[in-house]
């Protein structure tokens, strides 16, 4: 089971990272502000940059995983099923997230403006870390901007809520924050021409679609328990 929900999140996290072009460049603006040209203008002096952000970003997302993995955890022993019931939410949330980058429903820009509030009592510290440079300052910007409301991160952190674990939901969130690497670490030198690409309305519904199949996918696990292992509230693991 923890297979299927480390997929969920690696693939919520590498096709809806489209929405991270959007979001972050501003970051990736902020963090390279304060470096010489010769650096922001270089992929290769900006990447050890680029990296200790997101390491920071990985380490807040696996904190956060952690806390919801740990309340999880809590409700496990008076829900029946508790695995079949994270699949259907990791499911739902999935498809609510494919809506969300395809334009069709904006249902988790609710959730962010939720999240604004803690983000508001958190953001002024990241003035302690600007402008960056050296990568230490990056590292504690990304720890900072990891708390970010995201519809994409609460959508992660809905599956690591199912797994009922503080370790698994951490790991969850890892696998997540690494599904994301591949677009944010290759911003700071394709910000202009991803969000060129990011803006097609085609593009943006064709990755919401995948993810919407996806979550039907794992949605219908909770319909075919068989087909994961699971008889009542015991899982089981098959070697096919």
């Amino acid at each position: 089971m923890l297979e299927l929900y480390g997929l969920s999140a690696f693939l919520t996290g590498l096709l809806g990272s489209v929405h991270c072009v959007g979001m972050c460049g501003g970051i990736v603006g902020a963090l390279t502000m304060g470096l010489p040209a010769t650096t922001h203008q270089s992929p290769l002096r900006l990447f050890p940059y680029l990296l200790t952000y997101n390491l920071g970003r990985l380490s807040s997302y696996m904190l956060s995983g952690a806390l919801v993995g740990f309340l999880g955890g809590q409700f496990t022993e008076i829900l029946p099923q508790p695995h079949l019931i994270g699949m259907a939410i990791s499911g739902i949330f999935m498809i609510i997230l494919g809506l969300y980058l395809g334009g069709w429903w904006q249902f988790l820009s609710l959730l962010e403006k939720q999240g604004a509030k803690l983000w508001r009592k958190i953001q002024p510290f990241s003035r302690y870390f600007l402008p960056v440079k050296n990568p230490l300052q990056a590292l504690g910007l990304g720890i900072i901007w990891g708390w970010l409301p995201c519809g994409l991160v609460y959508t992660a952190l809905m599956i690591a809520l199912a797994s009922g674990s503080a370790w698994e939901g951490s790991l969850l969130m890892l696998a997540f924050g690494l599904g994301t690497l591949p677009m944010l670490l290759t911003m700071g030198a394709t910000t202009a021409w991803l969000n060129r690409l990011t803006r097609h309305i085609a593009v943006r519904r064709g990755i919401g679609l995948l993810v919407i199949i996806f979550g039907v996918y794992t949605l219908s696990g909770f319909a075919h328990p068989i087909r994961y292992g699971i008889h009542g509230t015991n899982m089981c693991y098959y070697n096919e």
